[in-house]
């Protein structure tokens, strides 16, 4: 009796680690194949059969890596998963993430990371460092691109126009070649899928973004959208399609029409682009209306942010001195409309006529755009500007996003929100809006990490994406490290690196600030950093970009040692699973005899 007891209870747990996933990739293997000849979406909890192979693959890298560092790891069984999640931030995060990387792999580091993890402005440069295979072996050439010639404007208007031509262009196309041209200095034509054949010399990419309308009015299981070379699907709902197919036609589960996929500068537009929610309309308030807006009112704000920092994107690819005064001109002319104090306007006005006066504000500063362009002197700078405001000011008045074929369209299973099965369409945008580091892709039984390695170079409140993280995992009832409140107190000043130490399941995360105790000498300079390196400004110079990369270099290399030491209490975490998961199924190999 007490033999039967046994025997089932050991069954049953072998049988909960080979559906968890923590040592069943052959199963795992045969169930992805199968799955993707059978269907073109697949519904599943674990790991593609591509990315499985992958990780096994990159796992003999760390393994060589970690005995390199003296680390006692035997096996791949032994390896473990660790992941470097790039926060947003803008071309801040982008430049940091890069620094961050370089000094790891000065350090003997890079080597140790499984995965790669990134949202908004970290997504930038991922993109950029993935355009190269080898990458990791080639930091210099990864160093040198953020300060190398940009892509002249003629250029980026060259693939505008292809892509004017697509079903679903959007502001999203905009962005995406802006940021390309103007801050990262390239445009990368490749697809993400192009990935999927590459060796394991990289940490396997994970790039995050969220649904715009299931973010507004959804289910939580409905926001997080993760792609990699392979799959690209919703994290919790477990739907995806090869990445190839994203943007393809498909109808209750069938796939109708095949579309090109998106290359890497549109993806980028997708990514990076915190400008598509209606938060950014609160950046900019000018004082007239500070405490006094409604719906309208943002409506007017949004128009002039977009402008305006699409304005100092398009500075970015330009070199003439006449040209750039001419952009400062239009600048300022916008901003002098919006700085134009109106309340006398407002006053005893119904909420209808205050909503037709927003609307006519925001028809003029398109009109001044308009008059604007038509008064520049004749040459190529004129030309260009007239294309690029024909092509951005319709997509500015009709306010889309990241508008992309849904696969769930008409999907019928009862775990899809409605809000993705009834529209043809779904609208993808920076992820950053609702957790600005991508933890939600590494939580949970799929990608099982033990550590996560966190640069923060987020701005807003410091240990909101902590906070924020840890409220998302609760929600959903995954592992979370204790993120004790005290530890709030240190928000306006905090140290350089803190260590979230996982229990049984969950991760261990070692949070690292970019501007903190050791490089600013107090909470005032600390805020004057975060302000001089703002999210939206002007591409940096050569000299912010060379402080931005020392600061996170030297951030990496006074953690050098917590690392280490965390990576070592990794690799014993994940041996201690690897012999407690051998002797429950050598138990009940014995019993069952």
């Amino acid at each position: 009796m007490l033999t039967g007891r046994i025997s089932f209870s050991a069954s049953v747990i072998c049988f909960w680690l080979v559906i968890s996933g923590a040592r069943a990739d052959a199963l795992e293997h045969m169930e992805g194949n199968a799955t993707a000849s059978e269907k073109p979406i697949r519904q599943s909890q674990s790991l593609c059969a591509g990315e499985q192979e992958y990780v096994h693959k990159r796992k003999q890298v760390v393994l060589e890596s970690l005995n390199n560092l003296g680390v006692n790891c035997t096996d791949t069984d032994s390896v473990p998963h660790i992941t470097f999640l790039g926060s947003g931030g803008g071309q801040r995060a982008a430049v940091a993430l890069v620094g961050s990387l370089y000094q790891m792999k000065q350090d003997g580091l890079l080597d140790t990371l499984l995965y790669m993890g990134g949202v908004s402005g970290s997504t930038w440069s991922m993109t950029s460092l993935y355009s190269d295979p080898q990458w990791s072996d080639n930091m210099d050439q990864a160093v040198s691109r953020l300060s190398g010639p940009g892509v002249e404007l003629e250029e980026a208007l060259a693939w505008l126009d292809e892509r004017s031509k697509e079903e679903h262009f959007s502001l999203t196309d905009i962005w995406g070649v802006m940021t390309s041209a103007g801050i990262m200095n390239q445009l990368d034509l490749r697809r993400l899928s192009d990935e999927a054949s590459r060796n394991a010399t990289n940490p396997y990419p994970v790039y995050s973004a969220i649904e715009k309308h299931c973010f507004t009015d959804g289910p939580i299981e409905g926001k997080w959208f993760e792609m990699s070379p392979h799959e690209a699907g919703f994290t919790e709902l477990g739907v995806f399609v090869e990445t190839s197919l994203l943007g393809s036609r498909f109808e209750s589960g069938e796939l109708l029409e095949v579309k090109p996929e998106m290359d890497m500068v549109k993806l980028q537009g997708v990514l990076g682009c915190a400008l598509a929610h209606e938060e950014t309309a609160r950046e900019f308030i000018p004082p007239w209306l500070d405490g006094n807006h409604n719906s309208a009112a943002e409506e007017y704000l949004r128009m002039f942010n977009v402008l305006d920092k699409l304005i100092a994107m398009i500075k970015g690819t330009i070199q003439d001195p006449r040209a750039l005064s001419d952009l400062d001109k239009l600048q300022k002319i916008l901003q002098d409309k919006v700085n134009q104090n109106k309340t006398e306007l407002l006053e005893s006005k119904s909420s209808e006529e205050r909503k037709t006066l927003f609307k006519q504000w925001s028809l003029e500063l398109v009109v001044a755009v308009e008059i604007w362009s038509r008064s520049l002197e004749d040459g190529p700078f004129k030309t260009h500007v007239s294309l690029l405001t024909k092509q951005i000011i319709p997509l500015v008045l009709k306010w889309e996003w990241g508008t992309t074929g849904n696969f769930l369209y008409q999907y019928q299973d009862s775990s899809i929100p409605q809000c993705l099965s009834s529209k043809e369409r779904f609208h993808l945008v920076d992820a950053g809006l609702l957790i600005n580091v991508g933890y939600p892709s590494f939580l949970g039984d799929k990608r099982d990490i033990d550590l996560i390695i966190a640069p923060e170079s987020s701005a807003g409140n410091m240990f909101e994406t902590l906070t924020l993280a840890r409220d998302y995992a609760a929600t959903l009832k995954k592992p979370f490290p204790e993120i004790g409140e005290e530890i709030l107190e240190d928000r306006e000043w905090p140290n350089d690196c803190y260590v979230f130490e996982g229990k049984e399941k969950e991760p261990t995360i070692v949070y690292m600030p970019l501007f903190n105790r050791r490089n600013c000498k107090d909470a005032e300079e600390f805020k004057a950093k975060m302000e001089e390196f703002s999210t939206f400004q002007r591409p940096f110079n050569q000299e912010k970009i060379e402080f931005l990369l020392e600061t996170a270099k030297t951030n990496m290399k006074n953690n050098k040692e917590t690392l280490l030491r965390e990576i070592n209490k990794a690799a014993l975490r994940r041996q201690n699973k690897s012999h407690q998961d051998a002797s429950v199924c050598k138990l009940k190999s014995v019993v069952t005899q």
